[in-house]
């Protein structure tokens, strides 16, 4: 899931009634204008007359690029604010490092002045947009977000040892590395995740939430940041993560499972990103089969406590009250509309089950 606050700038009233009328368009329409601003963009890149298809349109948008001679590749155009050229280029460095050191991620086309993104500016689009190239990854997701996977026993348990896996690996590599000079991300620390101004949105004033939902969401946050603050932040517990490990940014190819989309990824706990990748698993009947398959692919690279392993449904519930800021402050979207009551619903299981 894609996510985070709409920071769009503030600008003269023509500026304003420009942006508004771009985001009132339909979705087909931005896709289009989109397309004309990835086709001006891809020249900084030396690429011309390549072919354009939109993969997704979400907060970013992003579209399969097929040039001549049948080379393939990923053009990502950036939601506009969302982060700082120097937190993007931070991401993008970090994936870097993770290639190096043997972690499955997309291969970062660097521009040809060298560059790992260019900022991009279109008449087509109201804002300059941070965009970036990847070499194209084969496969399938493996799942969506929300839905369950259909593996059978042996399937899900095999699934979810190998994602204990990548996600062990990509916290040794993160705990091992030294960050660049500049190197900035956000963080999902108690302030990200439950402060006065969360990351993904001030859960607890979703308008939707009924009057013991708002309760007890707000008993829930009080709650958890007591109990992260006391957790405290070890190097062996919180470092650099993914932050966004579902199914749908896993992709499948030849039993090989690659990590993409690091948009959400910065400092927060080890336990959070595990929780991620289990969250939306929670009410499946497979759920002890891949939360203990997962816990064991973890262990067999990276040590994981019997005490860190009972701490699961605090970050679990963390993570549910992140999704119920991402719907508030998507209200009206297609995908908040879609997951809005399923993700508020489950959020309150979480918070009842571990207030209790």
């Amino acid at each position: 899931m894609e996510s985070g606050r709409d920071r769009r700038p503030s600008a003269g009233k023509n500026s304003e009634n420009h942006m508004s009328e771009f985001y009132t368009l339909p979705r087909g329409e931005q896709a289009a204008r989109f397309r004309e601003m990835g086709v001006d963009a891809l020249r900084r890149w030396g690429i011309e007359g390549a072919e354009l298809s939109l993969i997704k349109l979400r907060e970013n948008a992003v579209f399969r690029v097929e040039s001549h001679g049948g080379n393939r590749c990923a053009l990502r155009i950036h939601r506009h604010g969302y982060h700082s050229d120097a937190e993007l280029n931070s991401e993008l460095q970090w994936m870097r490092a993770l290639d190096e050191a043997g972690v499955s991620v997309p291969e970062i086309i660097a521009s040809e002045s060298g560059a790992l993104f260019e900022s991009i500016s279109h008449a087509s689009v109201p804002e300059p947009r941070q965009v970036d190239l990847f070499r194209w990854i084969e496969g399938r997701q493996l799942g969506e977000t929300g839905a369950a996977l259909d593996a059978g026993a042996h399937g899900i348990r095999s699934t979810f040892h190998t994602i204990g896996e990548l996600a062990a690996r990509v916290h040794n590599q993160s705990a091992a590395w030294t960050p660049p000079p500049g190197f900035k991300r956000h963080a999902w620390d108690e302030d990200g995740l439950v402060g006065e101004q969360p990351f993904w949105g001030r859960f607890w004033e979703l308008q939707s939430l009924t009057p013991s939902q708002r309760s007890l969401m707000e008993r829930a946050r009080a709650g958890v940041r007591e109990d992260l603050i006391a957790f405290g932040k070890a190097p062996t517990a919180y470092g650099i993560i993914h932050a966004d490990l579902t199914p749908e940014n896993i992709m499948v190819h030849d039993e090989r499972l690659r990590l993409i989309d690091f948009d959400d990824a910065g400092w927060g706990w080890h336990l959070f990103e595990i929780a991620t990748a289990l969250y939306f698993h929670l009410d499946q009947d497979y759920w002890e089969n891949a939360r203990d398959a997962l816990i064991e692919g973890y262990r067999s690279l990276r040590p994981l406590s019997e005490e860190d392993v009972a701490r699961l449904p605090l970050f679990l519930l963390a993570r549910g009250l992140t999704y119920v800021g991402w719907v508030h402050t998507r209200s009206g979207t297609q995908t908040a509309e879609e997951l809005g009551q399923v993700v508020v619903a489950m959020a309150c299981r979480a918070a009842e089950e571990y207030l209790s």
